[in-house]
């Protein structure tokens, strides 16, 4: 494992230029003969625009392809990518929102989306006025992978937390507007914590909900991520504070609002989205499923 891991880190001092030759072999074998979930992202993209020809869902998931390649290359190069080079790849509009929840003194939750490239916020730590910045991640099977993707989540002064740790840390956090806390908010849930579902892009969709109850029980601001590919290599995150409806934050609300945002992102730009994510595997276990559209 250490010798895959140093090939992994000479790998990722390469220039994305270069990286970008190996993407687009990646794309070729994949596309044409490989054919990775093909099935399953055929279905998904169908099935979120249902009133789209054959055609186009065709270039919707040939698109995807493409960028799916870019994203795993330059998650390899999240190893070594240096501050300086990740600000200028990563555009972030709007950063007022921070400078306003450090002043209410609100600590933040941030909800992106699998929108690429989710994985290159990390260096918004370095930009914003709070202290403490926490990305949220998920343990995966593979003790190799999970120790570097936490390195990579861990740059730029950033203090990763696992899903199952988060709730308990910002319940015991000081809510005094110096953390913010970033969740891939669309993951879906295991089977055994479907509990709420809702009509997400045409589909009854089961839905984490663990930010949601923040929302219930604590004063915090929340700020939709919404992610948009400017060209190869260059990306843009535009950062919309989420208000409630009333004096506070209703059950569901915060839940109901993201993913109507998330929808509009994808609808600008579909083949943008992580289509092989199997989002809707567990519909059937939805036990609360609100059908008001969203």
């Amino acid at each position: 494992m250490n010798f895959l891991i140093k090939i992994l880190y000479l790998i990722s001092k390469l220039p994305l230029k270069v990286l970008y030759i190996f993407s687009d072999i990646i794309f070729f074998l994949n596309y044409y003969f490989v054919g990775y979930r093909k099935k399953v992202i055929t279905q998904n993209i169908k099935n979120s625009f249902p009133d789209k020809p054959d055609e186009e869902i065709r270039k919707i998931r040939k698109k995807f392809y493409r960028n799916f390649s870019d994203y795993l290359v330059e998650t390899v190069k999240s190893f070594s990518i240096s501050e300086t080079e990740s600000r200028v790849r990563m555009q972030h509009i709007n950063q007022d929102v921070f400078h306003e929840a450090k002043k209410e003194g609100k600590n933040i939750i941030l909800l992106a989306g699998h929108v690429f490239n989710w994985e290159w916020i990390n260096a918004f730590a370095k930009i914003i006025p709070q202290e403490h910045c926490h990305p949220v991640y998920r343990k995966v099977n593979s003790d190799f992978w999970e120790n570097q993707m936490k390195k990579v989540r861990n740059k730029f002064g950033n203090e990763a937390l696992e899903a199952n740790e988060v709730i308990m840390n910002i319940f015991r956090a000081k809510n005094d507007g110096n953390s913010a806390y970033m969740f891939v908010a669309d993951q879906s849930p295991h089977i055994s914590h479907v509990s709420y579902g809702l009509e997400f892009l045409n589909q009854k969709t089961p839905v984490f909900i663990g930010y949601d109850k923040l929302a219930t029980r604590m004063d915090l601001i929340f700020i939709y991520c919404e992610m948009k590919k400017v060209k190869r290599g260059f990306y843009q995150v535009n950062y919309h504070r989420i208000y409630p409806d009333g004096e506070k934050f209703t059950e569901h609300e915060v839940v109901k609002k993201f993913h109507k945002l998330l929808e509009n992102t994808l609808h600008k730009r579909p083949d943008n989205y992580l289509w092989s994510h199997r989002k809707w595997k567990y519909q059937d276990a939805i036990k609360n499923f609100d059908s008001e559209k969203i």
